[in-house]
């Protein structure tokens, strides 16, 4: 089993837009602050597979952001994952991804509206009114009417040029019915940095990431009704909770294997379920920061390196020279190694010409094409955590190449993943297996596999 108890702990509110860049994020993320200050505990979660927006809503709300993704985890896990994470909560607060009902293929799978419906929350639509007036009645109206299994309960005016404008918008909103819960003037001060992949890690944002969260927790709170938002939430519906200790089997007496995972501005791509896990599993975790800490905790029998933006740290990353070596060794001795996206760019030879740990033999470079999407994967060769034939659903997000080296068949190992879609000539195959080594560009959410994790775990004591 991978739940426990049947408690209702909070209620919940999605907070959705009909597009991306209609500020969503700056309500959410707002609300998350702006509720915490007023004494509220909220919850926060983040529809999808995106790693930076729940390192934001983590500030704002003072507990782990997490991610509420059907198609990695199954919409069966949804619910649970969401109890899960909000124990002890009063509100969950629910970020969407992209538009409303955008998801990964035309019927929706993934979107917000799916995952709205699974919790049975209310939306809160954001909408950016630029350009736009009595237009909103009608965008409202098809929002509110296109799903049934969707309830818009409120709307939140977005970048409102004036008074009179407000006005006008206000009354297209009562036209449909709707309660006009917030108007937020324009606030181009709020732009949050962005690169490649997003906005800019909370972690590398430092002090501004924290300005940045109090501005917007000040711009919801002078323009919201925080108290209208609260009373539409609906309870999260009664059901199982997803317990990590629940979900793998029980440590033997007196087992811990010390399992360095790497974190710090370098490596934040990670899931709040994973580190959860690898503990129930048995696993002593220590979190190591490569642009400080040069050595591996000592008796350390596994390692985890999981995605983030080496690429923006990869001169410190390089000089690490004795941090490197060590993760090298580790490598060598058949200790198991997961590296996912830019922790497998950190095991390469070399990215963007610096050095790096030469665990694979390939080396690495930052590139101007995105590849981006869903994968349905099959294992293709053994690994600590994946027998072959195991089928994952994980998402791509980078822009990078790998080149591989030369050399023998051996040396080389196999791939970790192949899927079909990716290449117009055949199935596409990615990563690598090498030893007790399993690196790819492929995202996975341990929740959907704790076996996985147990196995990861049990890999480190032989």
């Amino acid at each position: 089993m991978w739940w426990a108890g049947s408690a209702v702990t909070a209620r919940a509110v999605v907070v959705a837009a009909p597009s991306s860049g209609s500020g969503k994020t700056t309500v959410a993320t707002g609300l998350m602050a702006a509720l915490r200050q007023r004494g509220t505990a909220v919850a926060p979660f983040k529809v999808g597979p995106d790693y930076i927006d729940p390192g934001y809503h983590t500030l704002a709300a003072g507990r782990p952001g997490r991610n509420l993704d059907p198609v990695l985890v199954g919409a069966e896990r949804i619910a649970p994952l969401a109890r899960h994470g909000a124990a002890g909560a009063e509100v969950a607060v629910v970020e969407g991804v992209m538009g409303l009902f955008d998801g990964r293929l035309a019927d929706g799978r993934g979107s917000t509206a799916e995952v709205a419906a699974l919790l049975g929350a209310p939306v809160v639509l954001v909408v950016d009114c630029r350009g736009q007036s009595r237009s909103l009645a009608a965008l409202l109206h098809g929002f509110r009417s296109f799903d049934p299994t969707v309830r818009l309960a409120g709307v939140v005016l977005n970048r409102v040029g004036s008074a009179r404008h407000e006005t006008v918008l206000r009354a297209a909103a009562d036209e449909v019915g709707l309660p006009v819960l917030g108007a937020l003037p324009r606030h181009d001060a709020l732009a949050v940095p962005s690169r490649h992949l997003g906005l800019v890690t909370a972690a590398e944002h430092g002090a501004d990431a924290v300005a940045a969260v109090a501005a917007m927790a000040e711009l919801v709170a002078t323009h919201v009704d925080l108290d209208a938002v609260l009373r539409l939430a609906e309870p999260l519906p009664a059901g199982e909770t997803w317990s990590a200790a629940d979900a793998v089997p029980p440590p033997g007496a007196g087992y811990a294997r010390r399992t360095a995972v790497f974190g710090g501005p370098a490596f934040t791509f990670g899931y709040a379920e994973h580190v959860e896990l690898l503990a129930a599993a048995g696993a002593e975790v220590v979190v190591v920061d490569p642009l400080r800490d040069e050595s591996l905790p000592a008796g350390t029998a596994a390692l985890v390196l999981p995605g983030g933006f080496p690429e923006e740290h990869v001169a410190v990353l390089g000089a690490n020279e004795k941090l490197r070596a060590a993760v090298a060794a580790l490598a060598a001795s058949g200790a198991p190694v997961h590296a996912e996206c830019g922790g497998l760019l950190y095991l390469c030879e070399s990215l963007d010409d610096a050095p790096m740990c030469g665990v694979l033999p390939a080396r690495a470079a930052m590139t101007g094409r995105l590849t981006l999407g869903y994968r349905d994967a099959v294992a293709l060769t053994r690994s600590p955590m994946f027998p072959p034939g195991s089928r994952v659903a994980g998402h791509e997000f980078h822009r990078c190449s790998v080149t591989p080296g030369a050399g023998p068949a051996r040396a080389r190992g196999g791939p970790a993943w192949g899927w079909h879609g990716g290449a117009p000539d055949g199935p596409t195959t990615e990563g690598w297996v090498l030893g007790g080594v399993h690196a790819s560009f492929l995202h996975t959410h341990p929740a959907a596999d704790p076996e996985g994790v147990a196995r990861f775990v049990g890999a480190a004591a032989h």
